[in-house]
């Protein structure tokens, strides 16, 4: 099984940017398919953004035109660039593969990583 490992995350203000890494254990070539995910204080873990090996791309609403998710298979990393960011983007951020990364559907993962903190202040 594959691992992945979230980093990056940070404190900032509302407006500012921000670029996530989800660091993979082999190359991404082997992996068809990487989402990010988070999970807000008292909500749902939510599917944000999704990415194939066929460079398809795929966005949530809550994060489209402002998120943008692509690979550096150089690296074995994922990232998430995100911009324009509100308060309600706080939420510990999660990346994930497999059938859950294809379905946004969070009861399909078999595990979770530690995520990565991401906080905006107002």
């Amino acid at each position: 099984q594959v691992q992945l490992v979230e980093s990056g995350g940070d404190l900032v203000q509302a407006g500012g940017s921000l670029r996530l890494s989800c660091t993979a254990s082999r190359s991404l070539d082997t992996i068809s398919t990487i989402s990010w995910f988070r999970q807000a204080p008292g909500r749902q873990r939510e599917w944000i953004a999704k990415s194939t090996s066929g460079g398809s791309t795929y966005y949530a609403d809550s994060v489209k035109g402002r998120f943008t998710i692509y690979r550096d298979n150089a690296k074995n990393t994922v990232f998430l660039q995100m911009t324009t960011l509100r308060p309600e983007d706080t939420a510990v951020y999660y990346c994930n593969h497999g059938i859950v990364a294809m379905t946004g559907d969070s009861r399909d993962a078999s595990w979770w990583g530690q995520g990565t903190q991401v906080t905006v202040s107002s």
